[in-house]
């Protein structure tokens, strides 16, 4: 069974680490945003994304662009909490746990459901 739902609200989404990430609920129209992001464009004319990894990469990092609204745990190396910027939110991504943790919680649940409709 499907379950919706149709929170439209941000929440928190607990990434480990002691990082936390207020995110929009994943919607259609916020994956065709992410589609249309310039870095995705970029690397298809490029060919840069040789691989699906790669693929996975560009594509989480347009999507917590445009669906972080807030942060929590993220601070520099004097430990002060830092501002979100995109900047920062692609630094952030490319840690590895932080990465996975993202790919896992948030965008996987997402593609899960697109491919069950394809079975």
């Amino acid at each position: 069974m499907l379950r919706l739902n149709l929170s439209t609200e941000p929440r928190w989404l607990d990434l480990g680490h002691g990082v936390r990430l207020l995110v929009e609920p994943l919607t259609t129209a916020i994956m065709l945003a992410a589609r249309s992001d310039p870095t995705i464009i970029a690397a298809a004319e490029a060919d840069r994304a040789s691989s699906n990894d790669d693929l996975a990469r560009i594509v989480a990092k347009a999507v917590a662009r445009i669906v972080v609204k807030d942060w929590d745990g993220v601070g520099n190396e004097d430990g002060q909490p830092l501002t979100l910027t995109a900047e920062g939110i692609d630094a952030l991504l490319e840690l590895w746990p932080i990465f996975e943790a993202f790919q896992t919680k948030y965008i996987a649940g997402a593609l899960i459901l697109d491919a069950e409709k394809n079975v």
